[in-house]
């Protein structure tokens, strides 16, 4: 009898909440160091790239209007999802070259990473807003909100960790996103898609791509309904091509170089570089004449 062929499993991408084949029906087939396939990989294309775009738009005045509680509700529900599916994320980095030790590390400094994050969702704009001093006779406020779509290029080393050490973050501060996962370890990428789409987070808030950087660096940093870019990779020829591209819109580009095991990363600076200043001025005059009078 000869010996069984297994069948590949197909990740699908991730868009608006719902799982679809890449538009132009392309895969491709990456491997182990030992040459074993991971999997039938969808390979984006730039049509899915601006699908992506319209979905996370039409999510971001919902998302960004929900209360800090409730999107601190749904980051620590990722996390409680995600520590359910903690074996399936542990035997798909060992599938991808991680040891097991390691496998079981990344996969818990993420869960612990969501959760971080969630803290922070009713923190953080006590921390950068502020009462200015002004010389006129005013109140001066500054309050901190979302700058709208980013569009992330995950870290190509870590799987997992790579991808939600920077979402996490992004969507804690209000803003939608559309994620290109790493290239050559995919698997952990859209099987995280499984845990947001059970995590009460609303379709469209976090879309999730897979393929080419080489096919959709440009896209992504040329697009104009793209407001921001998270690029978490060390490629200098790279970052360049995307600040290149991003010189018509003027988008903002934040590039970053954390070591992702590590706490370093843990931190609120993270939601600030993706928020956008409102400054409300108010005349103390108004207060003083309602006192007169009354």
């Amino acid at each position: 009898m000869s010996e069984r062929i297994s069948v590949l499993k197909t990740y699908k991408i991730y868009i608006g909440g719902s799982f679809p084949r890449t538009e132009s029906g392309r895969f491709y087939t990456p491997t182990n160091s030992k040459g074993k396939s991971l999997g039938n990989i969808c390979l984006s294309s730039r049509k899915d790239f601006r699908n992506a775009v319209v979905a996370a738009r039409k999510a971001f005045g919902d998302w960004s209007e929900r209360t800090a509680y409730n999107r601190s509700q749904i980051l620590y529900r990722m996390a409680e999802v995600l520590e359910g599916r903690k074996e399936q994320f542990i035997a798909e980095l060992i599938l991808q070259d991680s040891s097991a030790k390691q496998a079981e590390k990344e996969v818990t400094v993420a869960i612990d990473r969501l959760v971080y994050f969630a803290g922070w969702c009713d923190k953080y704009q006590q921390i950068f807003s502020s009462v200015n001093p002004v010389a006129s006779s005013h109140f001066n406020f500054s309050a901190i909100e979302p700058s709208g779509v980013v569009a992330i290029v995950a870290n190509q080393t870590y799987s997992l960790l790579g991808l939600v050490s920077y979402m996490a973050p992004i969507i804690a501060g209000g803003n939608t996103c559309v994620i290109l996962a790493s290239e050559n370890k995919p698997l952990c990428s859209i099987s995280f898609a499984e845990v947001l789409n059970s995590s009460d987070l609303p379709g469209g808030v976090v879309n999730i791509l897979t393929g080419k950087r080489s096919e959709l660096l440009n896209q992504m940093a040329s697009h104009m309904d793209v407001n921001a870019m998270c690029y978490a990779n060390h490629n200098w020829e790279e970052l360049i091509q995307l600040k290149e591209g991003a010189v018509e819109n003027l988008k903002r580009i934040k590039s970053y170089n954390y070591e992702l095991l590590s706490s370093e990363i843990e931190n609120p600076y993270l939601i600030n570089d993706f928020q956008e200043v409102k400054t409300t001025w108010h005349p103390i005059e108004v207060i003083g004449a309602a006192k007169a009078s009354y």
